[in-house]
């Protein structure tokens, strides 16, 4: 078994710098969970606190999470052995627990529980996932509210325009997102945290490997975006925001967008992300009929 020097702390913070090796090490994740994308690590660098390294073209992610240090499961060409050797090398270094977050259910068996491993299922993390052609046509009676909704927003506004998010657009989308994305006095920090990342997004938009799009009314005026990034046959919808008092736009945006990537990549699901618990978000989520929702753990040694 390969055994590696953790004398030194090699984990450094995330960068945009760091993007291109970082993304060149998900290419292995096999997992359809967000968290190994480059949104899924950049949206939240600075929330949990992310850091990582890079060892014979295996990423190894350390964040914190509830002020207990956690990892994410390793991703690159190194064997779990491996990589989890080094961990245990490294956390004794430090005198760190082991612990891991967001481990996918179809991981857990990398966790043998006669090994002393215990896992507990994070609520409110699992990630919803869709087939894309159904969000892209929202046909079936089981979609038949969404289609009903997407199609007021046609009738109401015959003249809208969808169209890509390019650098030029960026400009008019940072003033429209003041009122996509208010925040009302008392907001949670995390919200308040998303809407900054969000801008930071839009700001270096040209660093990032997302998909964007802009929904318009006739007259110009935006009234949702969506941005996204596209990891083997899934994408995964980072950020979607719209205008809720224009109806359907919701509906529109989410069909339009998922139909562009379709036609554009031949994607065969899309990942909505999580709930984060909220209960107006999980009905939200649920009345497009995702295929499965995806559970996450945490897994520690007893």
């Amino acid at each position: 078994m390969l055994v590696m020097d953790a004398s030194d702390d090699i984990f450094r913070p995330v960068t945009l710098r760091d993007m291109p090796v970082i993304k060149s090490c998900l290419r292995y994740a096999g997992s359809r969970t967000c968290d190994y994308t480059v949104g899924g690590i950049y949206l939240w660098v600075d929330y949990f606190d992310y850091r990582f390294c890079v060892i014979d073209d295996t990423l190894f992610v350390r964040g914190v999470a509830a002020g207990m240090p956690t990892f994410a499961l390793p991703v690159g060409k190194m064997g779990f052995g491996d990589s989890l050797a080094f961990l245990k090398g490294y956390c004794s270094r430090f005198s760190l627990p082991l612990h891991f977050s967001s481990v996918p259910q179809d991981r857990l068996c990398l966790f043998p529980e006669d090994d002393g491993w215990i896992a507990d299922r994070i609520p409110g993390w699992g990630d919803y996932l869709y087939d894309a052609s159904s969000l892209a046509s929202l046909a079936g009676n089981a979609l038949k509210k969404k289609r009903n909704r997407f199609n007021r927003f046609v009738s109401d506004n015959p003249q809208f325009i969808f169209e890509p998010l390019t650098f030029g657009i960026v400009p008019e989308l940072k003033e429209a997102y003041a009122w996509l994305s208010p925040m009302p006095v008392g907001s949670p920090p995390v919200a308040r945290y998303e809407r900054e990342q969000v801008l930071h997004v839009l700001e270096n938009y040209m660093a990032y490997p997302f998909e964007g799009a802009v929904l318009r009314l006739g007259g110009g005026r935006i009234v949702a975006f969506a941005l996204g990034e596209i990891l083997g046959d899934t994408l995964y919808v980072h950020v979607e925001k719209m205008d809720h008092s224009v109806a359907g736009a919701g509906e529109a945006v989410n069909r339009l967008f998922a139909s562009m990537m379709v036609r554009k990549y031949g994607i065969g699901y899309i990942n909505r992300e999580d709930d984060a618990g909220d209960e107006g978000l999980r009905r939200a989520k649920m009345a497009y009929s995702p295929i499965c929702v995806l559970e996450k753990y945490n897994v520690s040694l007893g």
